[in-house]
């Protein structure tokens, strides 16, 4: 039996097996005939995803976003479960399988979703990966390897709940971090789309503090796009910015641009939203011992958003890539529920984790769901765990825009 975990964001697509990690952009295109190949820069397995699954070829990730004619990115939900999941999960499945492994080896996959999108998807997530599968890996130089894959179980979380379980666990699941598993912790999962709020006390999930925000890295990234494209007339896709967003600037036509200002405004406008975010949602919980960032976009935001944080933050490491504490604590979650560490006998609430059940889960979760194109105001619905926001809306006013404009009026002098 082989363990996984795997996380698919609107972003970026994680996994590993403990043993290897492979991180690559969530996208895919048509798979073009190349007339020629030719690279010669680093190595990576991901350099080069060409597969076919159920008689279809894909490029995946940087391969698609050079190389495909038509590409395919998104950042609605329902769209991710129903076109995206499959394709991008069962590639990075199969890479994981050792080319001379058994057919059909039994495959066990630990994920998750957004807490707003868990009840209505984790089911379809299931029935999408459970069976038996295959998949053609095609090389550059006309090569293909077939490997047939036998997802047998998936166990589905709460985003947020995977960097607890990093931090709880060991690489063997071992629950080895008992002062963490002692405390009330609260979560901030940044991620591309979404912002995830959570908290666990004591090792239980507290579902009345826990929400899904539409306040992800990616609104930042729409007001630079928007304004980049007002100034330049060119449009900049959400995601080809990391890189700029990092430099604070960008190579249009041979010519540089420095947004940097605009970047450290519109970064610290989303992390006062999500500062306010906290505040709101966690009023009653006073008495949260550690508040934990994570995912991709605290990255970005740690240096705004921390100052503005009232309470013990965990310090962030420069040297560990917050993109994948969730899925790194599915791969110790699976190590825990199914490899050689589960425990046979009740766990103690102090020292051991109880399996959480997908059903568990779900019942604390509440049925409806705001709809993806309705504006929320400053409250917590009564009927649903997201809250959506219009980019410009969540993070600046017409004063600011106009501050902005001005802003992207540098240029970047060219070297």
């Amino acid at each position: 039996m082989e363990t996984l975990g795997i996380d698919i964001g609107f972003g970026f697509t994680k996994a590993t097996n403990s043993k290897e990690t492979l991180i690559f952009k969530s996208l895919f295109g048509d798979a073009t005939d190349l007339q020629f190949w030719m690279d010669f820069g680093d190595d990576s397995l991901t350099d080069y995803f060409h597969v076919t699954i159920d008689g279809k070829s894909y490029f995946i990730g940087d391969l698609a976003e050079q190389q495909s004619t038509v590409l395919n990115f998104t950042l609605d939900q329902d769209k991710m479960i129903s076109e995206f999941v499959k394709i991008l999960a069962l590639t990075v499945t199969g890479t994981f399988l050792n080319k001379d492994a058994p057919i059909n080896v039994p495959i066990n996959i630990v994920s998750g979703l957004p807490i707003g999108y868990f009840k209505q998807n984790h089911q379809r997530f299931n029935e999408i990966l459970t069976g038996h599968h295959k998949v053609t890996y095609h090389q550059h130089d006309g090569s293909q390897l077939v490997k047939e894959i036998y997802i047998n179980k998936i166990r589905m979380l709460p985003q947020p709940i995977g960097s607890i379980l990093n931090l709880l666990m060991d690489d063997n699941g071992n629950i080895v971090n008992t002062d963490l598993a002692k405390q009330k912790v609260g979560v901030v999962d940044i991620g591309f789309r979404t912002t995830d709020f959570t908290i666990m006390d004591r090792l239980r999930y507290i579902d009345r503090s826990s929400r899904t925000m539409d306040t992800g890295i990616s609104k930042a990234f729409s007001v630079i796009s928007n304004k980049l494209r007002e100034k330049c007339g060119v449009n900049v896709e959400l995601y080809r910015l990391y890189k700029a967003a990092e430099a604070g600037a960008i190579k249009m036509k041979g010519h540089g641009l420095n947004f940097s200002k605009i970047r450290d405004q519109v970064y610290s406008q989303l992390a006062g939203t999500i500062a306010n975010d906290i505040d709101r949602l966690w009023a009653e919980d006073w008495d949260i011992d550690t508040i934990i960032l994570t995912g991709g976009g605290c990255m970005d935001l740690a240096q705004y958003l921390q100052p503005l944080i009232a309470g013990n933050v965990r310090p962030i490491m420069n040297s560990v890539d917050a993109r994948l504490n969730n899925v790194q604590g599915y791969i110790k979650y699976a190590k825990y529920i199914w490899g050689e560490s589960a425990p046979e006998s009740p766990p103690s609430p102090t020292t051991e984790l109880e399996p959480i059940e997908e059903e568990a889960v779900e019942d604390a979760l509440i049925e409806e769901h705001t709809p993806e194109d309705a504006l929320v105001e400053e409250h917590i619905p009564e009927d649903g765990l997201v809250e959506t926001r219009s980019a410009e809306d969540a993070l600046v006013d017409d004063d600011t825009l106009e501050e902005i404009e001005e802003l992207v009026e540098e240029s970047l002098p060219d070297k």
